[in-house]
């Protein structure tokens, strides 16, 4: 009995996975060497979350968008937006006023913030655990 392999099922298994490769880092590449866009929180309250963020005129940025919740939970439980924002290059702060159930005083909340464009594309986005004191 003669067992032939067959190399071009290899071939082209490797191929597909090093094209989604170059894609993905593509992509990934422009945003994560981007310093001139960031943003992070600097506050959480009960019912907003102070952010500071810089981001460049040429970024299309249009909102800071910002979602609040138990860190476990599976969607928000309270989200807000602030729009318009200042995109020129130099640091700004600004408080995004948050509406849904409000946040509550020793209340352990996932908070994340975006900078986003018209199409809700995130170009620079912060998470983090924040207990409400």
């Amino acid at each position: 009995m003669v067992t032939i392999r067959n190399y071009r099922r290899s071939a082209f298994v490797m191929t597909v996975f090093a094209a989604l490769g170059m894609a993905a880092a593509s992509t990934a590449a422009p945003a994560l060497a981007d310093d001139n866009n960031t943003i992070k929180v600097t506050g959480v309250g009960p019912e907003n979350v102070g952010v500071d963020y810089r981001c460049a005129s040429d970024a299309g940025v249009v909102a800071i968008k910002a979602m609040a919740g138990a860190p476990e939970a599976d969607r928000p439980s309270a989200t807000g937006a602030q729009s318009p924002v200042t995109c020129d290059g130099s640091p700004q702060t600004d408080v995004v006023v948050l509406n849904g159930a409000k946040l509550t005083q020793g209340q352990q909340v996932q908070v994340r913030v975006a900078l986003v464009t018209s199409d809700d594309t995130v170009v620079s986005g912060y998470a983090n655990v924040y207990t409400l004191g």
